[in-house]
């Protein structure tokens, strides 16, 4: 099944964690519904500017999925939501699509997932199926071992 042009159900379900532990993490008409919109509002946009796949590292959370990889209780990834960019390997960086994202599209929520200053080791975005995008830039970090947001600066 095709959510849109370049990004299907099976990216966005693909789990190895939800295999290894035999978890369904299959998502509710409501949450495919909310990955067609961001899909169509951040996704697709980033694919025709690249012209490259785009590589998604997490995409779906079932709730039980959630819990085994100690997910926040609001993740956006449990509503559909939400996915993780990841382009280690190719000819463009986490920080290009990164900032990509910032300066050219409407979104909720971007992080800027650990990595280095040049570099995040991958990139948290989200839109927010009401419309209501409240555009929040973060960066996470480590705080005496646990993960700290902090505003993007």
């Amino acid at each position: 099944m095709q959510l849109s042009k370049h990004l299907s159900l099976a990216e966005i379900m693909r789990s190895e964690t939800a295999k290894r532990k035999g978890i369904s993490n299959m998502p509710t008409e409501e949450h495919l519904a909310n990955f067609k919109l961001l899909a169509e509002k951040v996704f697709e946009p980033i694919r025709e500017h690249f012209k490259v796949p785009i590589h998604i590292s997490s995409g779906y959370r079932s709730k039980a999925l959630n819990t085994a990889v100690k997910g926040s209780l609001s993740s956006q990834h449990c509503s559909g939501e939400a996915i993780d960019i990841d382009m280690d390997g190719t000819s463009i960086t986490n920080a290009q699509i990164f900032n990509y994202i910032k300066d050219n599209l409407n979104f909720d929520q971007m992080i800027w997932e650990f990595g280095t200053d040049k570099n995040p080791d991958w990139v948290h975005v989200s839109y927010e199926s009401t419309g209501k995008q409240r555009k929040q830039i973060l960066k996470a970090v480590k705080v005496n071992g646990k993960t700290s947001y902090v505003p993007y600066k």
